[in-house]
């Protein structure tokens, strides 16, 4: 589903120690690391700067292979001192063979470790929880870029709607949470085309370019992308980057 998601972090050493500590418990390790980034294959971690501020208020959940690497994350967390936000245990609210903990990053973002039977493989990130301002606003959004990236509309509620893609979702939450801030999602897309389409229906339809159709060597060579954003601000890329 996610070519990536980016949080900008207030002490990039702080939370790489975090990260690395919690899924490193999960056996997922680092697939790229410099002075600038920090990647787990589809998540990462970057400094925030004066212009660009940490991310806050965001929920992610990473896939757990089975219960004990629930319980591991969990442990891992709690040992080196970061705060629990829910111990390992079942949550038949979500479905019925939902187990997860619960954890606090160094910003405040909540991270969980799940195993459930839906889980599927093909990217760390099970979920993640977006609050969102105003609901309507934000579905008619994702909604509108719903064909140039693949995704399709999974449950809904009184408070939430969700997204789902190839193997994981994420859910847009207006329920009293201050609004997620300062969030980056990528999605993958299978040609240059699909950018630029991408980027014309976001555009024709009133939301705010951040970045036209084109190549970002800086990041690889081939890798075209277009940036928009959505009504609270996160930044939402689509990319090609073959290889």
């Amino acid at each position: 589903m996610f070519a990536h998601v980016t949080i900008r972090t207030e002490d990039r050493a702080a939370s790489e120690r975090f990260y690395r500590t919690v899924l490193g418990a999960l056996q997922i390790e680092p697939t790229h690391d410099t002075p600038d980034i920090i990647a787990w294959d589809d998540f990462a971690i970057i400094a925030a700067d004066p212009g660009r501020p940490p991310t806050r208020y965001l929920h992610v959940a990473f896939v757990g292979r089975s219960r004990e690497d629930v319980d591991a994350f969990w442990r891992a967390g709690v040992d080196a001192g970061y705060e629990d936000a829910g111990g390992p245990g079942a949550r038949p609210q979500y479905k019925p063979d939902y187990y997860g903990a619960f954890l606090l990053d160094p910003d405040g973002n909540s991270a969980e470790a799940v195993h459930h039977g839906d889980a599927r493989r093909g990217g760390h990130i099970d979920h993640l929880w977006i609050g969102v301002s105003d609901l309507v606003a934000a579905e008619a959004f994702y909604r509108t870029i719903a064909r140039h990236t693949g995704l399709r509309e999974g449950r809904r509620w009184e408070s939430g709607v969700q997204f789902r893609g190839a193997w994981a979702t994420f859910s847009l939450i207006q329920d009293g949470r201050p609004p997620t801030e300062h969030l980056h999602m990528a999605f993958p897309a299978p040609d240059r085309q699909t950018v630029e389409e991408f980027h014309e229906a976001a555009v024709a339809a009133g939301y705010r370019d951040h970045g036209s159709p084109g190549e970002r060597s800086q990041y690889r060579p081939g890798y075209f992308a277009a940036y928009v954003l959505d009504p609270d601000g996160t930044n939402v890329e689509s990319v090609n980057a073959p290889g």
